[in-house]
């Protein structure tokens, strides 16, 4: 009788190939073979709960119940669908968070705040015209100067950029700090509930709805703290305005041109999707000068629609913008509509019984924007998923025409507008590959000696908090601006923070006492007087010849407690270490990475990949500051938690940034030490240090350094059981969807993927073997992972499916032994 087997049947359930009846054909999954442990003892490792760890609710476990498919999901298997890794219902392949929109329907904030004209009169100057719906408070004089740049008439068309710092008022502060303490408290509620400490029936009682929502716009739950961007308590968001300026010629006008500027106000760091819009409505504006164009314009942008635009949590944008995968993340663009569909469903069925017609409304399908069944569905095809996941595609209604628009799906922190890193690095790079000029000694700008990349000595002068002018003489202020603005995310790379913020891509010399206040600043000018003065800059990047100046008149800096502690605890590179010398060494690692960047923009890798490149540069930095301090200071406030010795093997220990040897991490120090220490007493030193606590609070292994183990496969020689203890650390924690996410945030592809990780694949233990291959299949069932998957190389897939083989005959002779018969297996499969 089958009754003895009864016991087992929750453990072979999902060791046994459901597609496959007879016992020949059965596959068994890489789980099935006994643990080093007892199962209770395994369930309780898998996430042991360290003191400092947030609990974490056993519904993490459950598959989300909203996200069975309404219509089929698109078609995203992998091209070699031999070696695919087998799809079967994995609770943790996808997020447990409810899925959210980025720009809920139900949210009271409008795209565009104000829209604003103004002219130049011959007798006045600048002259502010309109200000729809309400003025801005301000200085009117001040914002027309700005949206009419100098030499203006000379060019047809002039695009410019700056930024408002308006204040919130006593009621917006009173009110965020309601939200906050709401959302604080339904914190608490949720962690005291998935300790058991609060049973569900006192949810309600409590103050916490059914899903955590109050209204969709601000869910309030636990997990908005994971959606939502740390700001590095760096105040009010800014308003970014987009302005153009267009010069009409008329032989009847005083000076024979009439020229007048419009901008848009908007809170969205994406202001270049107004392009289009600010060209068409401009022209209308000269053709009828009243309001209600602007009333026209304003209506239009504000019905925007980007309520099907998923809201992505910190890692999944770090992946996403990482990643040239253009399908990654498209099951939650089909997840979106599917249930806009069932709500549409719901209201056709409402109205249907209203008006006495029983038969529901046929709803549209889902198809891919760009392909052949999007265009020959016309109508029909009324939702459709973005051709590329990087952007969501919607449009804008202006005068009965639509108007495609395009916005970014992930946004990284300093990233304002349309700008081009490539552009940026070109420029400064040609003139100085073609005619070296040496660079005057400063020990925070001038890391590589006197022949420092122009690149590096403009990075460094951001982190170290240099005054930095970007001169355009006769330029149109458009490009100036651009190159501010790509300047602040090169030093960013969507880490830092504080540079936008004290940026004015575009300012003039009536301006200058204001600008010299700012201690800092980033700014794009236009006027050559600046160059004449360099006791106002410390740094002037001249656009036109492509060249970078430092400051005659730049204060040398002081020397600090660190770089003698260095000097001390390294009397051999003292003198390196000091930055007053020239080193012709590349201590820093600048030069061999400027060599491979160009490579990159020679071989047309595209921009996405030149910012993961600049983002794991700065990523890099920071590491190399947090080792700094340990070793100088004896702690660094750049790492944040401690060890957690239940969940390390030993072997697996230790944090921070990996090298080869020692002799390579003092050298490499040694290089960094003024550059580091110009950069502890800076903003965005201190911006990140408070980033980093906050996005800690949120995030999964807080005892784990996974990066750590990472690089040590990825950079050192490691003995069989050195690896050994990192694969099998690797395979005993890395479960969860967030927790896989993590792990694909610092293998991205731009390092291999997870080649390293599936070197584990032919590791001389056997354990580990099959562990990494548990791991990878964990991997491919992820949303993002799969993609992962997909790229590895056919030799690791064979490998893969080698142990995957031995995994069956294995469990054939098990069943085999334990008497089960093949129609016991079809019963319990």
């Amino acid at each position: 009788m089958a009754t003895t087997a009864l016991p087992y049947l929750p453990r072979y359930t999902n060791l046994i190939n459901r597609s496959n009846t007879s016992l020949t054909n059965a596959r068994a999954s890489l789980t099935s073979f006994p643990p080093s442990r007892s199962p209770s003892e395994a369930s309780q490792a898998s996430h042991p709960s360290a003191s400092h760890q947030l609990p974490m609710a056993d519904t993490d476990r459950i598959s989300d119940p909203s996200s069975n498919s309404i219509t089929p999901s698109l078609d995203v298997s992998s091209q070699h669908s031999s070696l695919s890794a087998p799809r079967r219902p994995n609770a943790d392949s996808k997020s447990s968070r409810k899925l959210r929109s980025q720009y809920p329907r139900s949210s009271a904030e409008n795209h565009v705040e104000y829209i604003l004209v103004a002219s130049f009169d011959i007798d006045r100057g600048p002259v502010m015209e309109h200000q729809y719906p309400i003025a801005i408070t301000g200085d009117e004089n001040m914002l027309a100067e700005l949206m009419l740049p100098d030499q203006a008439h000379a060019r047809n068309q002039d695009w410019t950029i700056f930024f408002l710092h308006k204040d919130t008022s006593q009621e917006d502060e009173d009110e965020e700090r309601r939200a906050k303490d709401r959302r604080r408290r339904r914190r608490r509620i949720r962690r005291a509930r998935a300790a058991g400490i609060i049973p569900e029936e006192n949810e309600e009682e409590a103050g916490l709805d059914d899903d955590g929502d109050d209204d969709g716009a601000d869910d309030g739950s636990a997990d908005e703290s994971l959606d939502s961007e740390p700001e590095g308590g760096e105040g009010p968001p800014l308003v970014y305005v987009l302005n153009l300026v267009n010069t009409k010629h008329d032989k009847s006008a005083k000076r024979g041109a009439i020229v007048k500027a419009m901008a848009i106000c908007t809170r969205h760091p994406f202001l270049h999707i107004y392009k289009p819009l600010l060209l068409l409505a401009l022209e209308e504006y000269f053709k009828s000068p009243v309001p209600e164009t602007l009333s026209m314009l304003y209506d239009a942008v504000n019905a925007m629609d980007l309520s099907l635009m998923p809201r992505l949590s910190i890692l999944e944008r770090h992946l996403l913008l990482a990643s040239e995968n253009r399908d990654l993340f498209v099951e939650k663009f089909e997840q979106m509509i599917q249930i806009r569909m069932a709500e549409d469903l719901e209201r056709s069925a409402a109205n249907g019984l209203s008006n006495g017609n029983h038969s529901p409304t046929k709803l549209a399908g889902i198809s891919r924007a760009g392909t052949k069944a999007h265009v020959e569905g016309g109508s029909q095809s009324t939702y459709s998923v973005p051709r590329d996941t990087h952007e969501f595609e919607s449009k804008v209604m202006y005068k009965g025409i639509p108007i495609p628009i395009k916005v970014p799906t992930a946004v990284m922190p300093e990233t304002v507008g349309d700008f081009s890193l490539i552009k940026l690095i070109q420029n400064f790079s040609e003139p100085h590959v073609k005619s070296p000029q040496p660079f005057p000694l400063h020990p925070h700008l001038t890391t590589n000696g006197t022949h420092t990349h122009p690149i590096m000595v403009l990075v460094n002068g951001l982190l170290t908090q240099k005054r930095i002018i970007f001169l355009g003489h006769n330029m149109p202020s458009g490009e100036v601006a651009e190159a501010v603005l790509a300047t602040c995310a090169l030093a960013s790379g969507g880490i830092l923070r504080g540079f936008t913020r004290h940026a004015f891509p575009y300012t003039d010399l009536t301006k200058i006492d204001d600008l010299l206040n700012v201690p800092g600043f980033i700014a794009g000018v236009t006027n050559p007087t600046f160059e004449n003065h360099p006791e106002w800059w410390d740094i002037l990047c001249d656009l036109p010849t492509g060249r970078i100046k430092i400051s005659s008149k730049i204060e040398p800096p002081s020397v600090t407690e660190g770089l003698l502690y260095f000097q001390q605890q390294h009397p051999n590179l003292a003198t390196m270490a000091s930055g007053t010398t020239n080193n012709n060494q590349d201590l820093t690692g600048d030069a061999a990475f400027m060599t491979d960047l160009l490579k990159s923009v020679a071989m047309r890798h595209g921009e996405r990949v030149i910012r993961a490149k600049w983002r794991d540069w700065v990523l890099k930095f920071t590491r190399i500051a947090a080792q700094f301090e340990e070793g100088v200071y004896g702690a660094s406030a750049l790492y944040i938690g401690s060890e957690d010795q239940e969940m390390t093997i030993p072997g697996t220990g230790g944090h921070g940034y990996v090298w080869a040897d020692d002799a390579a991490k003092n050298k490499e120090l040694a290089g960094n030490v003024t550059r580091i220490e110009g950069w502890r007493n800076t903003r965005s030193y201190y911006s990140y240090i408070q980033d980093l606590a906050q996005v800690y609070t949120v995030r999964p292994l807080k005892g784990l350094d996974l990066a750590h183990m990472h690089d040590r496969l990825r950079m050192q020689r490691l003995s069989p059981t050195q690896s050994r203890d990192i694969y099998l650390t690797l395979s005993k924690y890395i479960h969860s969807y967030d927790e896989i996410c993590l792990l694909l945030d610092v293998a991205p592809e731009s390092h291999a993927g997870l080649f390293y990780l599936a070197l584990g694949l032919f590791h001389k233990d056997r354990e580990v073997r099959l562990k990494t291959a548990e791991l990878l299949e964990r991997i491919s069932e992820h949303e993002a992972g799969q993609h992962w998957w997909k790229s590895m190389s056919r030799f690791e897939k064979l490998a893969y499916e080698r142990l995957r083989r031995e995994a069956d005959a294995e469990m054939r002779v098990k069943l085999e032994k334990g008497g089960v018969s093949s129609g016991s297996e079809r019963r319990i499969s």
